[in-house]
């Protein structure tokens, strides 16, 4: 296998593994919330606060690998930009969503449930869709803009926060992700969503995408360098002692006298 296939299979199996991970991450802390409480708010607190620590963990861990997309919305952005080929993007996009596929199951098997369960739980009202577009939109912005500013390195941090954030100010609770979508049909559980929602939610995620794409491009219409690192100020040596020159004398006449 040459060089270059061996990496961009290397890449496409990253994504698969982070999307898999990402999934299960997301419906394991629903399932596990239910579990601890009865009070939907408590619920949602643990399902985002384990999301964003988990996007956290991932991003960092597997991002200089594939980038840590994660999500046929960035990967497709990244697409237009042209960071990467077509042929790559789409291995990358069937690696997402089969990679969310299995992580819906894995969670479900984890809490002794059905590997694959159907969701019955029906999310499409026009407002949860508004919600989606701007959850996307801003994903796309804040990823965008760091990758143009030169601050690519402050990904994780940053999308960790606002996914994290994005769960409470978007009524949809921010998917997001149309993989992560896909995925969440197969776990009837607290993050589940119905087959007969997942296309509107998926519409939306584009849409938003489509919006971030042209903020990112109004905002920072060309790549900014990227910032030169500090020169590191190393200590000046400290100057050798000089040598220490003992010279002869000649012997001091005795004045001893007899």
């Amino acid at each position: 296998m040459s060089a270059p296939v061996a990496a961009v299979t290397r890449r496409v199996a990253t994504e698969f593994l982070g999307a898999m991970l990402l999934a299960a991450i997301v419906v394991g802390s629903g399932i596990a919330a239910t579990g601890l409480s009865s009070d939907v708010g408590v619920q949602l607190l643990i399902n985002a606060v384990s999301t964003a620590l988990g996007l956290f963990v991932l991003i960092t861990v597997l991002g200089p690998i594939s980038g840590a997309h994660f999500n046929p919305a960035v990967s497709l952005v990244d697409l237009v930009l042209g960071h990467r080929s077509a042929r790559e993007v789409g291995a990358y996009i069937a690696a997402q969503i089969a990679g969310c596929i299995a992580g819906a199951m894995l969670a479900n098997v984890m809490f002794d449930a059905a590997a694959a369960s159907i969701s019955t739980t029906d999310r499409v009202t026009p407002g949860h869709l508004v919600a989606e577009v701007v959850a996307t939109a801003g994903l796309i912005l804040a990823i965008f803009a760091l990758v143009r500013s030169g601050r690519a390195h402050l990904a994780a941090t940053v999308v960790a926060a606002y996914i994290g954030s994005a769960y409470f100010f978007t009524s949809s609770t921010s998917f997001a992700n149309p993989a992560i979508t896909i995925g969440r049909i197969f776990s009837d559980s607290f993050a589940g969503i119905a087959p007969s929602s997942a296309p509107w939610f998926i519409a939306a995620q584009l849409a938003g995408a489509v919006l971030g794409l042209a903020l990112v491009r109004w905002l920072l219409p060309v790549q900014l360098a990227e910032p030169e690192p500090e020169p590191v100020l190393k200590p000046e040596p400290e100057p050798e002692p000089a040598p220490v020159r003992i010279e002869a004398t000649e012997a001091a006449p005795s004045t001893t006298t007899s």
